[in-house]
């Protein structure tokens, strides 16, 4: 689906905010500056003002626009239905990438062969042993300081393998999760199996989401058309993502496909699994996509809650957003440090044994966070995968 990147769409858009100021208790950029441009409401005010030409698109104007999350916590509870992802997406579509984006980075994370290459040659020269060294003479807002302070300290899990095509279901890869996010995938697909499902994996690639959030209009359109060429060569009838943050650019890729997280088909057939005891507890981050986009935390909870012994404590919102939101953490790593810190505050307090996130960006960058924390991250799925009974 192109961008229209029309200034009357926009303004239309605009126009049906009622500036009620319900989304500012739950905006996280607006708790963090308490300034009216960091908000909704304000966002919406500088878009319209764009579009109409009563503003020039400043550098200082632009800011604001690029801090927001697009956590999309003020569009459920907007009483006016604002289209506020669609605002988003078209303004900064209309002023296109901000020159400080990090280019050859974000070009390295959206192709999976040159991430695993990396990540092997990271691993070779024991990166992980000398970083934070490295980091110290690296300039405080580099987005490669950034990254590296991200750079996972595990060893590189196997490629999922699915079913043979055709089958009912396809996994999504994506990028970043094809890789550092592998063995969540496979434990999607053996849970889907043990429930009854037969999965297919598509090829692994970016969906597109980093540039369509940022404003990169050509490369967020070829990898869309990418989306729909894979889909359509799978045969199968409902795509899967085991990352949120994929699923809202996928089902704007692919208009009336069913798009789903694995959480909610295991849900509906959560009698068919059944879980080994696991008496420990664990913190439940839940991230904005999957409260906003994906709607499956009731499912995760309801899986999870089915492993005996296992005491699930969902970490308290507000802080609405950890700060990942995509490529955030990289292009403003200061500020999305200020909101890790927030929310991971409370876990002192809950002393859990592990932290799970379903978002790979979220859980990358909470685990920068804990680095010396006595607690592990994890994707639920792999915590239910590896509880199933009969399970190898």
């Amino acid at each position: 689906m192109a961008l229209e990147q029309s200034p009357i769409r926009i303004a239309a858009l605009a126009d049906q905010c009622v500036q009620c100021g319900l989304c500012l208790p739950v905006c996280p950029t607006y708790a963090l500056d308490s300034n009216e441009a960091e908000s909704p409401r304000g966002r919406i005010a500088i878009a319209a003002a764009l579009a109409r030409g009563a503003a020039d698109p400043t550098a200082e104007l632009r800011a604001h626009l690029d801090h927001c999350l697009g956590c999309l916590n003020c569009q459920q509870v907007c009483p006016a239905r604002v289209q506020y992802d669609e605002l988003l997406i078209e303004t900064r579509a209309l002023l296109g990438p901000a020159p400080q984006r990090p280019r050859r980075l974000l070009g390295l994370l959206r192709h999976p062969a040159l991430l695993r290459a990396a990540r092997r040659l990271g691993a070779a020269l024991r990166v992980t042993r000398w970083r934070h060294a490295l980091v110290r003479h690296m300039p405080v807002r580099s987005p490669w300081r950034a990254a590296l302070q991200l750079l996972p300290t595990g060893p590189l899990a196997p490629l999922p393998q699915g079913d043979a095509a055709p089958a009912e279901l396809a996994l999504f890869p994506g990028c970043v999760a094809s890789v550092e996010d592998a063995e969540a995938q496979q434990a999607a697909l053996t849970l889907l199996r043990a429930a009854g499902f037969q999965v297919q994996v598509l090829p692994a690639f970016c969906c597109g989401a980093m540039d369509l959030h940022a404003g990169d209009t050509a490369p967020a359109e070829r990898a869309a058309g990418q989306v729909r060429q894979a889909w359509q060569a799978s045969g199968a009838s409902r795509l899967l993502s085991v990352t949120p943050g994929c699923l809202g650019t996928l089902r704007r890729a692919l208009p009336g496909v069913p798009v789903f997280d694995p959480l909610s088909l295991l849900a509906e057939r959560a009698e068919q699994l059944r879980f080994r005891p696991l008496p420990l507890r664990v913190a439940l981050h839940l991230p904005c996509t999957q409260a906003n986009v994906a709607h499956s935390e009731a499912a995760m909870l309801q899986l999870l809650r089915r492993v005996p012994g296992l005491d699930v404590v969902p970490l308290p919102r507000p802080p609405h957003c950890c700060g990942a939101a995509g490529s955030h953490l990289l292009e403003f790593p200061e500020r999305a440090d200020r909101l890790r810190e927030a929310t991971l505050c409370p876990l002192a307090a809950l002393a859990p044994a592990r932290l799970l996130s379903s978002n790979i960006g979220c859980r990358l960058h909470l685990a920068a966070g804990t680095d010396a924390a006595p607690w592990s991250t994890q994707h639920p799925l792999s915590l239910l995968a590896q509880q199933l009974e009969d399970h190898s």
